[in-house]
């Protein structure tokens, strides 16, 4: 069974990495739209998100749905929508198809999201009390080696032969879950479901604040990995090497982070990783023009610690749901649609402050464009993981996971 959790995390995470690190230059480079352009189409997404997300929880958390048939559904559109964004070359607006695509593919991703996470909580209720983070060590294992083949495939096959290969992965994936979703261990009680019962709860308000916060660096850093790479450090041979030593990272010490998490608890773990984080962000600050070995240190670290964010933070929602008596759809609806808040901030603020700065991708920038560059990617992340840190050190004792 943790296979093909495993493999259906994978077939999710392999779609993260095109939309959130290749997409802006894919956009702005291949495509020839203004960063102001991209930022204002995913804002204009991520506001249908907000809708959206918690209203597709709802509905796959109602009694009587057939989880199968929604997940099948996602799919198809999850692999048509990447074939359209990175297979079609439209002959005339670009700006329509763009919103067209990504309006599919964000709308199935938070879909099969809401339904995978959703189906984690019911599986890991018979785990015993560690089980939500054995779940989550095998899961984000499974979701780093997506990654890491996203990561390699568009650089060897192109974007087309990407899409390509990612649809057939899509196929696997489904068909691997075919017997295993299932709404045995959902909760009976009428009373947790939905939305209003999620927000009634302290606990869960104090985890989506957080996770909020906590994700707005790694917004800021995933949309500007490759503008930093390519036009400030002019390493653009290495960045795909770059991304995986990043994503090998996590994916290494994602089991180990749930070994610590069950031994020491998830506090303790937490505030490591974000530590961590931290002295990542502060190392990326005095990086200069091909500043290889720099770099690839801050890489393993950065990754390292993003590890640690992606088997903690989903366990202790996972945790906080089963205890409550709380459907996970709606759960993780809500932490889908934070997690997409973050890059809706990121995309209506940063990215037209950085072109109101002079940065042009590909281009040569000056000084202050690229120093700007450094503050979107590396200053204010590391503000903003301060702030996230001293939410874990508040973190009420029932919310602990300890």
């Amino acid at each position: 069974m943790l296979a093909r959790v495993g493999l259906f995390a994978a077939m999710l995470a392999a779609a993260g990495v095109p939309l959130y690190i290749h997409l802006p230059r894919y956009v702005t480079v291949e495509m020839g739209l203004s960063l102001s352009t991209l930022g204002a189409v995913l804002l204009g997404i991520r506001i249908m998100d907000f809708a959206q997300d918690p209203a597709l929880g709802w509905l796959t958390d109602r009694p009587g749905v057939k989880i199968r048939n929604w997940a099948i559904v996602g799919a198809v559109g999850l692999a048509v929508g990447f074939w359209g964004l990175f297979g079609v070359q439209p002959a005339a607006s670009p700006v329509y198809w763009l919103v067209a695509v990504l309006i599919v593919i964000f709308s199935s991703y938070s879909l099969l999201t809401i339904l995978f996470y959703a189906q984690g909580v019911r599986l890991a209720q018979s785990g015993g009390s560690d089980g939500h983070y054995r779940l989550a060590g095998a899961r984000e294992t499974g979701t780093v080696l997506g990654i890491l083949l996203a990561a390699i495939l568009p650089s060897v096959l192109g974007y087309r032969g990407f899409a390509a290969v990612y649809a057939v992965l899509v196929f696997a994936a489904v068909v691997s879950m075919a017997r295993v979703w299932s709404r045995d261990g959902a909760p009976e009680a009428p009373a947790s479901l939905g939305l209003r019962a999620v927000l009634r709860s302290k606990r869960m308000r104090w985890l989506l604040t957080l996770g909020l916060v906590n994700a707005l660096p790694v917004a800021a850093t995933s949309t500007l990995f490759l503008f930093f790479v390519e036009d400030k450090l002019k390493l653009a041979s290495a960045a795909g090497i770059f991304l995986l030593m990043f994503f090998a990272a996590a994916g290494l010490s994602a089991p180990i982070w749930a070994y610590l998490a069950r031994r020491w608890g998830a506090k303790r773990v937490l505030v490591g990783g974000m530590t961590l984080a931290i002295v990542s962000f502060v190392g990326v600050i005095g990086l200069s023009e091909g500043a290889t070995i720099g770099f690839g240190v801050v890489c393993v670290g950065s990754g390292m610690a993003l590890g640690a964010d992606m088997v903690l933070l989903p366990a202790l929602l996972s945790v906080a749901l089963d205890q409550e008596e709380l459907e996970g759809g709606a759960g993780f609806g809500m932490w889908s649609l934070v997690t997409k808040l973050s890059l809706a901030v990121v995309a209506a603020v940063l990215l037209p402050l950085l072109e109101q700065s002079g940065f042009v991708p590909g281009k040569e920038n000056d000084a202050n464009a690229l120093q700007a560059l450094t503050f979107g990617y590396a200053v204010l992340p590391c503000l903003l993981k301060v702030a996230a840190l001293f939410l874990v050190l508040a973190l009420p004792r029932s919310v602990r996971g300890t």
